[in-house]
């Protein structure tokens, strides 16, 4: 196997922390804090409820998207739902990572063996 393959590629989903089946609002002792963004596309009831929001297409449509992320985020603050303020917080986080910071928003190349592709230089 090549060593430059990601990890994804070998994903036991048994393994991984957060499931698609918790209610974190119900359980919110369930939710694992983890590194960097992980776990942003699963923790159910909020992605279903920031979600539609997170749009990024063009400047103006990821401006409105981010001032009603941001609003939700703030909300959760007000309730003391940590779990919704983290993963508003993650949303937007995940797009920008993944948009910018590799060509195509693709960090491996899977036309040049899975190498990674370059990153952009700021």
């Amino acid at each position: 196997m090549n060593q430059n393959k990601p990890s994804y590629l070998n994903f036991k989903s048994k393994d991984y922390p957060w499931k698609p089946d918790i209610d974190y609002r119900k359980y919110p002792e369930l939710y694992k804090v983890g590194k960097g963004e992980q776990g942003v596309l699963i923790c159910e009831p909020y992605k279903s409820e920031i979600g539609p929001y997170w749009r990024f297409k063009t400047e103006l449509i990821a401006k409105e998207s981010s001032q009603k992320i941001y609003l939700l985020f703030l909300e959760f603050l007000k309730n003391n739902d940590f779990v919704g303020a983290d993963m508003a917080r993650k949303i937007p986080t995940d797009g920008i990572y993944k948009s910018t910071a590799y060509k195509g928003g693709k960090k491996y190349d899977t036309g040049n063996d899975y190498n990674q592709s370059k990153k952009r230089n700021w």
